[in-house]
């Protein structure tokens, strides 16, 4: 009988899951990544600000994720920029969104209320349309044979020509492989935002053409006339998509229960 050798141990690898949860389980951590989801890289004193915490303590928050895998940084002379690691790791953390619990925060101005509103709305995910816009366009694009779910959303040949039609060249698999279509669960409408390459074109072609503008220093993408007219032609959207609404609640029956 053939007995294992203790002295030729070998070792194998195995995904260390726990390992990512333990980087998201602190919130200033999980907060830094959301607020990266604009796509953008920020310095860590701009991180700092935005998740108001101690310069240091973000240093460290930052240099755990970037040796975790989430973020990527970069150096420009002696300033340290952080963004997410790729167009995966925003489609993972939208998705770990989309199945959170909701808690409750305090908002204590209108003007923090308008701004929540829009953030439902419409915003970036890292490159592509959120929000209740970005879930709309999905639910259009598929009622109009624009997309077919097989086995996950597919583009179908209408689709393609639609793409072409608008100037938007057919973005198939890149060098990197990037998928042509995926969706992420949307965290505030919780259903299904398109993204994947082709949410990443469409993303690029509304911002090029005016009909989305991208607030500053925030993830929320502000609708013009121009581009609600285009939705409307393109893909008959109704108003109700086309304006930020007057409430936020969660989705009714969210979270499911039994």
């Amino acid at each position: 009988m053939n007995r294992w050798d203790a002295d030729n141990e070998s070792v194998a690898e195995t995904p260390d899951l726990a390992a990512l949860a333990a980087l998201l389980a602190d919130r200033t951590r999980a907060a830094i990544c959301m607020a990266l989801l604009d796509g953008g890289a920020w310095t860590a004193g701009e991180l700092a600000e935005y998740a108001a915490v101690a310069p240091s303590t973000t240093t460290e928050h930052l240099n755990l994720l970037v040796s975790g895998g989430l973020l990527a940084e970069e150096r420009q002379g002696r300033r340290r920029y952080v963004r997410l690691a790729g167009p995966d790791t925003a489609e993972t953390l939208e998705n770990l969104a989309g199945l959170a619990p909701y808690r409750q925060v305090p908002i204590r101005s209108l003007a923090e209320a308008n701004q929540r509103r829009a953030l439902h709305h419409a915003r970036t995910c890292y490159d592509h349309i959120a929000g209740a816009l970005g879930v709309a366009i999905v639910e259009a694009m598929t009622e109009r044979g624009l997309l077919a779910r097989d086995y996950g959303l597919v583009l179908t040949g209408a689709g393609a020509q639609w793409l072409t039609a608008l100037g938007i060249p057919d973005a198939g698999p890149s060098a990197a492989h990037r998928a042509h279509v995926r969706t992420c669960l949307d965290w505030t409408v919780r259903r299904q935002h398109l993204s994947g390459a082709v949410g990443a074109a469409l993303y690029r072609h509304a911002l090029d053409r005016g009909w989305i503008v991208k607030a500053h220093a925030t993830r929320i993408l502000n609708l013009t006339e121009t581009g609600r007219a285009a939705f409307r032609a393109q893909l008959a959207l109704p108003d109700a998509a086309l304006f930020p609404s007057l409430t936020f609640s969660p989705p009714r029956g969210w979270p499911p229960r039994g």
